[in-house]
């Protein structure tokens, strides 16, 4: 007799990662997975507890993959890293639609929203390079991040298509103008207390 194929958790998340790029999140249920594995549900419930187990794996292993995106993007050198990392977002949503949209177009609202190492590390660049203190480094990327959002959720929706040449320039556009912002403000803040 032979030996029966054992049908691990990372064989799981695997296929339903796959399952979610060819047909969104609604293909990540318990019967679709089991017959691309050619499997019956029961090695999958014998792996997740619940199906909600399953979408944090699910989760987990998209976000390593977006993770992934930004470290070969920034590795490229083709941008300043803090620009690499907006990029790379925009080339994520663009290139892993389905991703990109459980990822970050989900609602989130019984999610603990805490700062991500990458916005943490993204705050941290900001600060450096403009010498601003961490509440103005704050403000500053979550303004830039929702552009860069915004760009990323045309592309992943297909609402418009934009040249990777004039999506760079219109990134350097809106970081220069949030930038001169701020740092005239904090320039104004300092004459004042004087």
């Amino acid at each position: 007799m032979p030996p029966k194929v054992r049908i691990t958790k990372s064989d799981i998340i695997k296929t339903a990662l796959e399952l979610l790029r060819e047909n969104g999140e609604t293909a990540i249920n318990a019967r679709k997975i089991a017959e691309e594995l050619n499997c019956s549900t029961q090695p999958i419930f014998s792996n997740f507890s619940t199906m909600e187990e399953l979408q944090g794996a699910v989760v987990a292993e998209a976000y390593k993959h977006y993770l992934d995106f930004l470290q070969r993007e920034v590795e490229s050198g083709k941008y300043p890293k803090y620009k690499a990392f907006g990029m790379a977002y925009i080339r994520f949503a663009k290139e892993e639609r389905e991703l990109f949209k459980l990822l970050f177009m989900r609602d989130r609202t019984e999610e603990d929203m805490s700062m991500s190492p990458d916005f943490e590390e993204s705050v941290q660049m900001i600060m450096k390079a403009n010498g601003v203190t961490i509440e103005t480094a704050r403000l500053m990327h979550l303004e830039m991040w929702t552009c860069v959002h915004g760009i990323g959720t045309m592309l992943a929706t297909s609402f418009l298509s934009l040249e990777w040449e004039l999506i760079s320039d219109m990134l350097t556009d809106v970081y220069q103008g949030i930038r001169a912002r701020h740092l005239s403000e904090e320039k104004q803040n300092e004459c004042n207390k004087n």
